[in-house]
């Protein structure tokens, strides 16, 4: 592997159709494309600036590395990526990649980050500003992850989440086949329209939660106060510990909790209109 060392890019292109290359203490200033269709790259305490740096990689490593705003879309349509220690400042991050484990990574502008993305492993990453985070991603497993921003993980396929804090209006929507263990599920209108959606201990705030959603499981989980008019037209089998403000025409299955504010059953129910509701 060649190392390049202690050395500064710029403009167009410069390192194109580069392999096996390790970069330490390299900094790409403004252009573009600057690893474009490379393999095998190793970038350890680099800073990017320019844009699209990584576009169609084929193998690399990413540590202790800086990606300023002006490296916007950096890491696209690429695979295999290890990314560690690491300060993403650039919005529009990993898009159409297969293959990307993170780790101690922080992305304060995730906006429009993780689209079209399969094979992703996080562990101890930060997110903010993340609207639109993970659409139509799939194969994803998260633990110790924290995130702000809304819209995200819509229409996504074959996720796992430990041990997390999501504070996103209008998350999983359209999903199928999520499971989420031992976290807290903050915002408006949760999971709606999701299939085989799975909450394991978790605990729910916003309002409208889990409706329009179809064999949809709750264990153990809590409700906020602020958690009300739960369930519209969802098939389910929940558990949940202390009280929901309000339950509204759950379609079928059941619901076990310690107590209920109201639960409305009004003309507008689906059939089977069969759910059964119980306080222990």
């Amino acid at each position: 592997m060649k190392l390049i060392k202690d050395k500064e890019f710029g403009g167009e292109r410069p390192l194109f159709g580069s392999h096996d290359l390790h970069l330490v203490d390299v900094t790409v200033h403004a252009g573009e494309s600057a690893l474009k269709c490379c393999s095998n790259i190793e970038a350890e305490n680099c800073r990017f600036e320019g844009k699209y740096p990584f576009w169609h990689v084929d193998g690399f490593v990413i540590r202790n590395c800086v990606f300023t705003p002006g490296a916007r879309a950096a890491l696209w349509y690429s695979r295999d990526l290890i990314m560690t220690d690491t300060l993403v400042e650039a919005p529009k991050m990993f898009r159409e990649m297969h293959g990307i484990k993170l780790s101690n990574v922080r992305i304060p502008d995730a906006q429009e980050t993780m689209w079209h993305c399969s094979q992703v492993e996080l562990s101890n990453v930060e997110v903010a500003h993340a609207d639109y985070l993970f659409m139509h991603s799939s194969d994803i497993r998260i633990n110790d992850y924290r995130q702000q921003g809304n819209y995200s993980f819509q229409y996504c396929r074959n996720v796992e989440i430990r041990n997390s804090h999501i504070d996103s209006k209008d998350a999983f929507w359209g999903t199928e086949d999520v499971t989420v263990y031992d976290s807290e599920l903050h915002g408006e209108y949760l999971g709606w329209h999701s299939r085989r959606l799975h909450l394991v201990r978790c605990h729910i705030s916003g309002t409208q939660p889990l409706c329009y959603c179809s064999d949809l499981i709750l264990e153990d989980c809590t409700f906020d106060a602020d958690a009300d008019l739960a369930f519209e037209d969802s098939s389910l089998s929940a558990t949940v510990n202390g009280c929901i403000t309000s339950v509204k025409n759950p379609r079928s299955g059941s619901i076990l909790a310690d107590g209920y504010g109201e639960v409305i059953i009004d003309e507008h129910i689906k059939a089977p209109a069969d759910c059964v509701i119980k306080t222990r």
